[in-house]
């Protein structure tokens, strides 16, 4: 839920870097509303929207040519990236051709995990930052079992990341929810799994009561030369998710 990363990441973003913000997204409703939500929260802390531009999903090296020149010509503090799939290592390798630099003015995501990194070059990808409940350098029993077992099924150059890691407690709460229903009837796995939690890599997890979706914790971390993340910051347990940010008024400060 927004709350669980957006929040934290644009803290993050604004005390470490500035309040001018540049968007590049993907063409569709997630990156648009993510947009938005980080728009409402910089505008009502006194930063500014710069520039806000979108690719379609099949977008390629030469198509952010323009949106490199136009951020040259801009000089924000961050961007903002909700590009996804294939398309974000073109994002990344067009913006190392400018020759910016991340420590400058770096490309903050919700969506490039350690995969993206690794397929765009670990050069490439150095000094950016993501906000995910998980990142591979989680230094947990949970988080070093998983990864052991993971890189042993998938060969010991694999990482894992927030994707995988979603997908495999998600899988260990339902198979939970299902031993208790004893049913596929969707009313009796709800019902089963509301309340549900599991020790995962990130730490425990729950699915919350009243929304129903995952309490997960809240990370910010920067790419380094190895393709993994060294963690900037970290929630001391899980966020309870807002998906609707009830706890967040209108103009309510963040930063």
């Amino acid at each position: 839920a927004p709350n669980q990363n957006c929040v934290e990441l644009c803290h993050f973003l604004m005390r470490n870097y500035g309040k001018r913000f540049y968007f590049v997204g993907t063409d569709y409703v997630y990156p648009r509303v993510s947009n938005k939500i980080v728009r409402d929260f910089v505008t009502s802390n006194e930063g500014e929207i710069v520039g806000e531009k979108y690719v379609n999903l099949n977008a390629r090296h030469h198509d952010y040519a323009p949106i490199m020149r136009d951020i040259k010509l801009k000089k924000p503090d961050v961007i903002f990236s909700t590009v996804v799939g294939r398309s974000t290592a073109d994002l990344y390798q067009s913006y190392h051709d400018f020759v910016f630099d991340p420590k400058v003015l770096p490309i903050a995501s919700l969506t490039t995990t350690e995969a993206e990194i690794n397929a765009m070059g670990t050069d490439v990808g150095e000094g950016h930052i993501t906000a995910a409940p998980y990142f591979e350098g989680i230094n947990n029993k949970a988080s070093l079992g998983f990864t052991k077992r993971y890189k042993q099924r998938y060969g010991y150059d694999q990482t894992t990341n927030t994707c995988v890691e979603t997908a495999y407690f998600q899988v260990h709460m339902f198979a939970e929810a299902l031993k208790t229903s004893n049913s596929l009837l969707t009313d009796k796995l709800r019902a089963n799994v509301l309340g549900i939690d599991y020790e995962a890599p990130q730490g425990n997890v729950s699915i919350n009561l009243s929304c129903g979706h995952a309490d997960v914790w809240t990370r910010v971390g920067r790419a380094n030369r190895r393709g993994l993340f060294d963690i900037l910051y970290s929630s001391k347990s899980a966020v309870m998710a807002d998906p609707y940010l009830l706890s967040y008024g209108t103009g309510k400060s963040i930063a």
